[in-house]
């Protein structure tokens, strides 16, 4: 395995460190797990390893959401209603594949694990 290999598994496994920490019932983003991990600039790399942890198990994807509260991603759930139903589940309103009270329900790990 290449280093940039091996940097990137790395980086997917921080990915999936942080994202086992959301809370139930909060959401996150690509962005702000991105910058928590040092890497502001790697949203879409935070996207990609979510798109991989299905094979992980566990890992509760359906909480990280777009910068503007979107569920973009859920078209890499086993059915294209699986994250909003998960999200739901844990009492977030969704409306138009958007978290309503977004402000309110976004966790921030930069600011709750500091």
């Amino acid at each position: 395995m290449s280093k940039n290999n091996k940097n990137l598994v790395s980086f997917f496994e921080d990915v999936y460190e942080v994202v086992g920490l959301i809370p139930w019932g909060r959401v996150s983003t690509y962005g702000a797990i991105a910058r928590y991990l040092g890497s502001a600039q790697s949203a879409r790399v935070v996207g990609w390893a979510l798109n991989q942890c299905h094979k992980r198990g566990n890992i509760p994807a359906h909480r990280v959401v777009n910068r503007n509260g979107m569920l973009s991603g859920q078209l890499h759930f086993e059915t294209p209603t699986a994250m909003q139903e998960k999200l739901q589940q844990e009492g977030i309103q969704v409306q138009d594949h958007t978290v309503l009270d977004f402000k309110k329900r976004f966790w921030d790990p930069a600011k709750a694990l500091e």
